[in-house]
């Protein structure tokens, strides 16, 4: 029978053969693969905005006053009338429109009458004046008087009142400067202007 000495070193024999052949395994395996890299996430791209051009926006308040009031070539029309219609001239201390006045204020008061219709904010002044004899109290009566007859003439013809105002000056922006009837005649008037927009 074989010693217990060769049994031990058969069984250690053995086992350093199998530890050898499982270090070789263990050596020789290989190593696991690293993980693939995981996508980066997909940028992503807001649209950038494009600049536009603004938009001219007018408030409807400010279209309505646009529409109710002429542009400059209408308004020179309206000067260029103003400027044919005469100024309408009354007798020592009357308010009566007489026929010449008349003649003076139809001029192109028709044509001024349809424009204005266009154009409810435009608005004219009806201007009284008397020569240099009464006092100023009773000549700015007697002018509102003028006025007031000429600006019913216009009401007459189709323009609107809303559109129309008077003012007295009596005796105190003459045209002329004399002391005689010639000169008085010229400041018995009224003269009709439009109001600065």
């Amino acid at each position: 029978m074989k010693s217990s000495h060769e049994v031990v070193l058969v069984v250690v024999t053995a086992v350093s053969l199998i530890g050898v052949g499982c270090a070789k395994k263990v050596a020789s395996a290989p190593p696991p693969p690293a993980p693939a890299p995981a996508p980066a996430p997909a940028a992503r791209t807001t649209p950038t905005p494009q600049p536009t051009a603004p938009v001219a926006r007018t408030s409807p308040a400010l279209a309505e006053t646009a529409r109710r009031t002429p542009d400059a070539a209408t308004r020179a029309r309206i000067d260029e009338l103003l400027a044919r219609i005469q100024d309408a001239y009354f007798d020592y201390d009357k308010h009566a429109l007489r026929a010449d006045a008349m003649k003076a204020l139809e001029g192109d008061s028709t044509e001024l009458k349809n424009i204005l219709a266009q154009y409810p904010e435009y608005k004219l002044t009806i201007e009284g004046h008397c020569d240099e004899r009464g006092s100023a109290e009773y000549n700015v009566a007697l002018g509102e008087a003028r006025a007031q007859a000429a600006k019913d003439y216009l009401m007459g013809v189709g323009i609107p009142t809303a559109q129309l105002s008077t003012v007295s000056y009596g005796k105190e922006h003459p045209v002329c400067e004399g002391h005689d009837e010639t000169c008085w005649q010229k400041n018995r008037r009224v003269h009709i202007v439009a109001i600065a927009q």
